[in-house]
């Protein structure tokens, strides 16, 4: 029901998703009057593959999280996360209120031990395919305990759903050198060069985009602001090509000449591509997609569910925290 669009966007993404996939089933959670309709509309209804569970309030976009968990316990965000908890459901796709969706699935799905809060990653393009961020916004301030734990989990996820046992981990820092960073940046890497990860050490923001390591880590507010960024810087370059060739007559035909070339462009920078970030941490899989998103980058958010599940990416990360537990407990 979240986002800028509601069902308009997240019922036509389900159905052409499920068209394109045989063996995956779908529960469209909200408001069952409007999600029929959307249904309706486009000429499909409820199946055995794609039925509809109703939940009888909304979070507003712009709604405090901590009233959203407090008062609205059958919120459409409410109700699919504790799908995911109960087992009916094994993954959880929403494009609503991000810190409303963070405090409920940390309030019921928990967090997995050994991990002290969860964090938000996502794919972002690079020149070598792409490049995995975290932490995106979930923790403004962190440790550099909480950084590292951000890296395993980063790895771990990387290792799972791009097939490499060994995927390259970069701290991101203002500067290569060991010393540069504050306090609490320097620590992490020094966490991090022991810590058994393929840790390549500290790269600059350019490194992203170069693919210089797999999974890079930082705190949520540099990566959201980091995030955001790039976000507009895409946008702007893509407004000025369209006004360069818009200048003239002679631009606008050399537009067609080149067009296929702008068309691929444009596919390799298009972020709906890379929509779905995964709330990672999490005794269950929760993604979350860019609340302005249309149906094919919902689409693609439900698509990096799936693909996480299918790499049992949950299972690994229980694997590599467990031994923390079970040490915890011992020396209790």
């Amino acid at each position: 029901m979240g986002g800028d669009h509601g069902p308009h966007v997240t019922v036509p993404a389900a159905l052409k998703f499920l068209k394109s996939t045989s063996d995956v089933d779908i529960v469209l959670v909200g408001l069952r009057d409007a999600i029929e309709a959307e249904l309706k509309a486009r000429g499909a209804k409820s199946d055995p593959r794609l039925r509809v569970h109703h939940a009888s309030e909304v979070v507003s976009m712009d709604e405090s999280p901590a009233l959203a968990l407090r008062n609205k316990k059958d919120s459409s965000i409410r109700v699919a996360v504790d799908l995911v908890k109960s087992g009916e459901a094994h993954a959880c796709v929403s494009a609503g209120n991000t810190g409303a969706l963070m405090a409920v699935s940390r309030f019921v799905l928990k967090t997995l031990p050994g991990i002290d809060r969860p964090a938000i990653i996502s794919a972002l393009p690079s020149l070598r395919g792409s490049t995995y961020v975290l932490d995106l916004g979930a923790n403004v301030d962190c440790t550099a305990e909480n950084l590292l734990q951000f890296a395993v989990m980063g790895a771990t996820l990387v290792s799972a759903v791009e097939h490499k046992d060994k995927p390259t981990v970069g701290l991101l820092n203002i500067g290569e050198e060991d010393i540069k960073g504050n306090e609490v940046v320097k620590r992490a890497g020094e966490l991090l060069r022991e810590s058994g990860l393929n840790f390549i050490g500290n790269i600059e923001g350019d490194g992203i985009y170069k693919g210089e390591a797999d999974v890079v880590v930082c705190d949520g507010f540099v990566g959201n602001v980091m995030l955001k960024a790039s976000e507009g810087i895409v946008q702007m370059v893509r407004s000025f090509i369209r006004e360069e060739f818009m200048r003239s007559p002679l631009t606008k035909l050399a537009s067609v000449v080149v067009m296929p070339v702008l068309y691929a462009f444009r596919r390799r920078l298009d972020p709906r591509r890379f929509n779905g970030a995964t709330l990672l941490g999490l005794k269950g899989i929760v993604v979350k997609s860019h609340g302005s998103a249309d149906a094919f980058g919902f689409e693609r958010a439900i698509g990096r569910a799936v693909e996480e599940v299918r790499n049992e990416v949950l299972h690994r990360l229980m694997l590599r925290f467990g031994p923390a537990e079970t040490a915890e407990a011992a020396n209790q």
